[in-house]
């Protein structure tokens, strides 16, 4: 349909004048008056005899009665005119027909396989399943088939490319491991980014802590070290610990064909309050940020005396934090500064690398869909609470830590 919209296009353009052209010079031709003796005489062959001509013109001939258009049941009056399923159109409602054909897929996005409007399965009959960020249409069957899946964008793989298997069980796209952070060292500038995002918003971090990029299952298990309640069964990807650890964290790595092999090293982390910051090894630049900053509002929140908040509050106030650093991002580029809100201060609150890739801006877009959309209680519901407080309070941090404050004693006053 596309390219019959986009013929269509050249066809009107070419035509158009010509057409416009002849019925200028059909109505001219109809205003004339008649002559006063429409009948005149033309000598023929034999130069003795003539014969009579009618020289009058019907009317009708001229000012044919106009076609209705199939889409609006209206005179096309102009006579321009596309004719197109045995039946004339005005040019724009055979566009605005066109438009409005349902686009249905025929293929599937994994398997290439011709993908049915239904899919029946067990007696049951399922449609196919699309992603709502991506639109990639797929059969049901490939979420429970062992088709890879990127843990960075969540979109399958599909049969013409292969996936990067990371060493702990993840897998990630190919353009994903284009921008992705792979080691301890690589993140170095991220930390030191986020730290002055911080800064500028006047919530400043003077304690000095490491930054580890970790493997899954190195995560998890400083998860239950740490005796952290994983409310909603929720995938963990950062951590920020307050308890004496041995963690094992990435240092190098190497991509061998579809696999990657890593370097890891071994290290006692201690302190008060806040120890160490832990991080998934192998997610984007912008992913990895935006899950330092919710990491780091954590560390500020206990580094500054901020204890025994209402959990869903205090994990959505983490994710307005790292919704937004991640809002410039899609535009950001080389040296940008951009003025904060506190007139007093500028903030550097874009990235440093330089501008984004395409791809990356799109992947800026689908984190920050992933934040709003969020369906679960304490970082969904919690977000979307914050973020209606920030609203309310003109973007003020201060006045909407205060007020979550306010809640939490509220809520543990009345649960003793």
């Amino acid at each position: 349909m596309s390219f019959l919209i986009s013929w269509f296009s050249s066809w009107f353009k070419t035509n158009t004048s010509s057409s416009k052209n002849d019925n200028a010079k059909a109505k001219k031709e109809s205003l004339k008056l008649p002559e006063p003796d429409s009948k005149r005489f033309k000598k023929s062959k034999n130069k003795s005899k003539t014969e009579q001509v009618d020289d009058r013109v019907d009317e009708e001939d001229v000012n044919p009665p106009p076609s209705l258009c199939h889409g609006c049941d209206l005179a096309i009056d102009d006579g321009i005119k596309f004719d197109a399923f045995n039946f004339p159109w005005h040019p724009r409602c055979f566009i605005l027909h066109s438009q409005q054909q349902p686009k249905k897929p025929k293929n599937c996005y994994v398997c290439e396989k011709k993908l049915p409007r239904k899919v029946r399965k067990e007696g049951k009959s399922r449609e196919y399943k699309e992603d709502p960020f991506w639109k990639e249409k797929y059969c049901p069957c490939h979420d429970g088939d062992g088709t890879p899946k990127c843990c960075s964008c969540e979109r399958l793989e599909c049969h013409r490319t292969k996936y990067v298997n990371l060493e702990d069980g993840r897998w990630l796209c190919r353009e994903c491991m284009e921008c992705a952070i792979m080691d301890t060292v690589e993140c170095h500038d991220l930390h030191l980014e986020i730290r002055e995002f911080f800064e500028s918003i006047h919530m400043k971090i003077d304690k000095e802590f490491p930054l580890l990029l970790v493997e899954k299952q190195a995560l998890n298990k400083a998860e239950k070290e740490e005796k952290i309640d994983n409310h909603y069964g929720m995938v963990t990807r950062g951590i920020c610990l307050s308890e004496v650890q041995i963690v094992i964290s990435v240092t190098n790595w190497q991509r061998m064909g579809s696999t990657v092999e890593i370097a890891r090293k071994s290290q006692k982390v201690k302190g008060s309050y806040v120890t160490a910051i832990l991080i998934l090894y192998g997610l984007p630049r912008f992913l990895t940020g935006c899950i330092l900053a919710h990491e780091m509002m954590h560390a500020w929140l206990r580094l500054n005396g901020y204890k025994n908040l209402n959990y869903a509050l205090e994990e959505g106030l983490c994710q307005v934090l790292g919704h937004m650093w991640l809002e410039p991002q899609a535009y950001a580029t080389p040296d940008v500064v951009v003025a904060a809100a506190d007139a007093s201060s500028s903030a550097i609150i874009t990235s440093k690398k330089g501008a984004p890739s395409e791809y990356e801006k799109k992947l800026v877009e689908f984190f920050k869909n992933q934040i709003e959309t969020d369906g679960s209680p304490a970082y969904g519901e919690g977000f979307r609470k914050v973020n209606k407080m920030m609203a309310l309070n003109h973007y003020s941090l201060e006045a909407t830590l205060k007020q979550i404050v306010s809640i939490s004693k509220t809520t543990s006053s009345s649960k003793s």
